[in-house]
């Protein structure tokens, strides 16, 4: 065998035992797990924006950018639901690089995965206690699922990970909405199967256990571009991708059919200042389409304190040390903007 077994980690028994969820922050969630369903179920016009760093690698500065969208959510509050980004696992296209704080809770030392599960829920429950905003993270291991299952009220599922047996079977599992994007290579069906999964009920093994599901009626798509033969952004977010990836959607029977819009990755081609000028042309797209108007529900945006990224080493507080992010002020202006337009 050619695995070494570094250390035993710990279950999510002990680790929820040890870093548990306060009952006044329980029903603080349980307020936004409402005010978010709401959205997916056509009882509110709300408009949703998943909005924060493009990994979540230092406490200090993701709770400073929390605590300042908190702000921003009571200016918007009667038009958009804000659902701070902390994403603490990353997918890394060739393997290599910054795995996020699940793996190495200190980017400048190694992993040590055990050290990191206690670090990404500590940082979850600092984020809520101070800002009273519960948040959105990545399932890129199913696994992974149980130690911070508590705490979210939004996950995604990445363009590598949409095809994926246990991700599908996981989600189906899960009682709050999860985004599935479009896979790199564009294929809509394989995300439109990949909710269908979702939606309905499984019995599977999941972390040694044999279990049942019923189904996530709130599973949903999530337009990110893709890439084509040669390696070039396809962008899907204009109003004829949109129209069709909603023709697509409404020859299945679905609940709840709903798209949010990436507007980074292939969208932009990584492009990040570009993010506010797409978010604001599908405003425009929903504007001119009543089936649009109904079925994209939200946005997606990288943004964090401070404009660009940066080196694991340079040390710049609240820069993103993986994919380049929107800085504050650039981030203010369009919630504001978005506010006002939706």
């Amino acid at each position: 065998m050619a695995f070494n077994k570094n250390a035993r980690l710990p279950t999510p028994e002990a680790v929820l035992e040890t870093i548990s969820l306060p009952t006044k922050l329980k029903k603080i969630k349980e307020e936004r797990d409402t005010e978010i369903r709401e959205i997916f179920e056509r009882r509110s016009d709300k408009f949703l924006l998943v909005i924060g760093p493009c990994s979540a690698h230092d406490e200090d500065a993701v709770c400073e950018f929390v605590s300042r969208l908190a702000k921003l959510q009571e200016a918007v509050r009667e038009t958009l639901v804000l659902v701070p980004r902390i994403y603490t696992n990353k997918p890394r296209t060739t393997g290599e690089g910054y795995k996020g704080m699940g793996h190495q809770p200190d980017p400048r030392k190694a992993p040590d995965l055990s050290e990191g599960i206690y670090a990404v829920r500590q940082m979850h429950i600092r984020a809520v206690r101070e800002s009273h905003l519960t948040a959105a993270d990545e399932m890129l291991y199913p696994g992974n699922l149980p130690y911070v299952e508590d705490l979210l009220s939004y996950i995604a599922v990445g363009a590598r990970s949409v095809e994926n047996q246990q991700h599908r079977l996981t989600c189906s599992g899960v009682d709050v909405p999860v985004g599935m994007k479009n896979p790199t290579g564009g294929d809509l069906s394989v995300m439109l199967n990949a909710i269908h999964a979702s939606q309905i009920p499984h019995v599977f093994i999941y972390n040694g256990w044999e279990v049942s599901t019923g189904g996530n009626a709130m599973t949903h798509a999530v337009l990110r571009g893709a890439v084509d033969v040669n390696g070039r952004s396809m962008p899907n977010y204009h109003f004829e991708d949109l129209m069709y990836a909603a023709a697509l959607y409404g020859q299945r029977q679905l609940a709840n059919p709903t798209i949010v819009v990436d507007t980074n990755h292939n969208n932009s081609g990584k492009q990040f200042s570009q993010q506010p000028r797409i978010g604001l042309d599908v405003i425009q797209s929903r504007r001119n389409s009543t089936i649009l108007r109904d079925m994209i529900r939200g946005l997606m945006v990288e943004s964090f304190l401070a404009e660009g990224a940066q080196g694991v080493n340079d040390g710049v507080f609240g820069k993103s040390i993986t994919d380049p992010c929107l800085g504050w002020e650039d981030t203010e202006a369009f919630v504001k903007e978005l506010a006002e337009r939706t």
